[in-house]
This record gives structure tokens, C-alpha cells and sequence, in this order.
């Protein structure tokens, strides 16, 4: 979910309108995978009401789970040829690797940004950049500290492949972590996605990896953290 700039020739909003408007700002929307996580604590926490052993830890769990699977709204940059981060998380790598061969991507180094989510972080996967997925896998694997270099090989995957209008290829792969046990990606190939949209989600701790065309440099610094769909990792060449 990419929040666009709003129109300023609109008109403008009543108030209380005004009020639901800055509320959900505030307050980011639930993605649907998440839903069952927090109904299922909250109807505990209900019907256990009178045993507040059980319903305060039954809340706080549902509130927890409300907050990882937190959906915010994102506006893009507009400057044409921009890579934008995948996900929010901080960056764990920026180097070269050869990338994982489902990616159609050939077998030389290709530079690549690993954006590590830990459970605080918004876990939704944004697009890096508009285009056709042209290439889409997923890969069973090991489930080993998100963290590590390794996790890029050797770890449960699902690998896409975006070819932008211009003829430029970007991967992007969605990890799991070393409690992740599930990686969703809601695109099918020959789609067309739009920058900064939703396109997965991971639960619970993961890490995204993006590969860039040969000869692209990346803007982003190992330790920075990224903002999905907003943070630049680098302009196409």
C-alpha cells in the first residue's frame, strides 16, 4: 500500500472527515494476514474476561501482533530510475554477490542492499521499482539468523525478478529469518507492479535482499535504516 500525494486542488475535508483522515495516518491499518493473529488472542482475552491471568496476557499478545503486522501507508520518490528499499529494517550488507540462479540474473556479481527486519520492524515488502515480474520462485531452505551472509543461499526464499520499462532487470528476495516460518508474495509473473506497493510479507524476523543491475551504485550505507518504499537504495544507470 503506497500512499499517494493527496491533490491540492481537492476539496477540502469536513471535519470530522479531517479527524478519521489524521487518525489513520496515525494509526497504521492491519495487513489481512494478520488478522487471524490478533482475533484469535483478543477472543481469549474476551472470553476469559473474569480471569485476568489469562486476558491481560491474552491482550497483550493481540496488541503485539496488531503492531508487527502493522501496514502503514508510504509515498515513493518520483525521480525517475530510483530503487527504493524493499522493506524497513536496517541495512545488514551492500557489496556484490552472484545471485541466486531463479532470478534469471546470469552468474556474475551483481551489486546487492540486504535490508535486515528484526520483530519490531514493519514486516510488509514494498516493490523497489515499477515494472513486470518476469521471474518468481520460491525456494525451500535452512532457517539460520537472518543476519548472516550465508541466509542469502542457504535460507528459505522467494525470489522475483522485475524488468523495468527501460530494459533494466532488479531481483528481490524475501528470506526467512531464524523464527520466520512463513514468507507470502501476492504476485504472479507477467504482472505488472507499481513502486512502493505492497507485494508480501514475512513473519517473524527476515531479511530482503535486492540485486541491481551491473554498475549501479548503491546510496545506502551498511548500519542505515531504511524506510519500505520511501528510503532510495540507488538510481539506475
Amino acid at each position: 500500500m503506497a500512499r499517494r500525494p493527496q491533490n491540492p486542488d481537492a476539496p477540502a475535508e469536513s471535519g470530522l472527515a479531517h479527524l478519521q483522515s489524521l487518525a489513520k495516518q496515525t494509526i497504521p491499518p492491519l495487513h489481512p494476514a494478520g488478522i487471524p493473529f490478533v482475533a484469535a488472542p483478543a477472543a481469549v482475552a474476551v472470553l476469559a474476561r473474569r480471569r485476568k491471568w489469562i486476558s491481560r496476557p491474552a491482550w497483550a499478545l493481540s496488541a503485539a501482533c496488531a503492531a508487527f503486522f502493522r501496514h502503514p501507508g508510504r509515498v515513493p520518490p518520483t525521480a525517475a530510475g530510483t530503487v527504493v528499499a524493499a522493506a524497513d529494517g536496517e541495512v545488514a550488507l551492500v557489496d556484490t554477490a552472484v545471485p541466486p540462479p531463479e532470478l534469471g540474473l546470469g552468474t556474475d556479481p551483481l551489486p546487492r542492499v540486504s535490508t535486515f527486519l528484526s520483530v519490531f520492524d514493519v514486516h510488509v515488502q514494498r516493490v523497489p521499482v515499477s515494472g513486470t515480474v518476469t521471474a518468481l520462485q520460491h525456494t525451500p531452505g535452512a532457517f539460520l539468523s537472518a543476519d548472516l551472509p550465508e541466509a542469502s543461499t542457504q535460507n528459505e526464499r522467494t525470489s522475483m525478478t522485475i524488468r523495468t520499462t527501460s530494459g533494466a532487470d532488479v531481483g528481490v528476495v524475501q528470506i526467512a529469518g531464524l523464527i520466520a516460518r512463513r514468507i507470502v508474495n501476492d504476485a504472479t509473473v507477467g504482472a505488472h507492479l507499481t513502486i512502493g506497493d505492497t507485494y508480501g510479507l514475512i513473519r517473524f524476523g527476515s531479511r530482503v535482499d535486492v540485486y541491481l543491475p551491473a554498475g549501479t551504485e548503491p546510496t545506502v550505507l551498511v548500519g542505515q535504516r531504511t524506510v519500505g518504499a520511501e528510503t532510495p537504495l540507488a538510481v539506475l544507470p
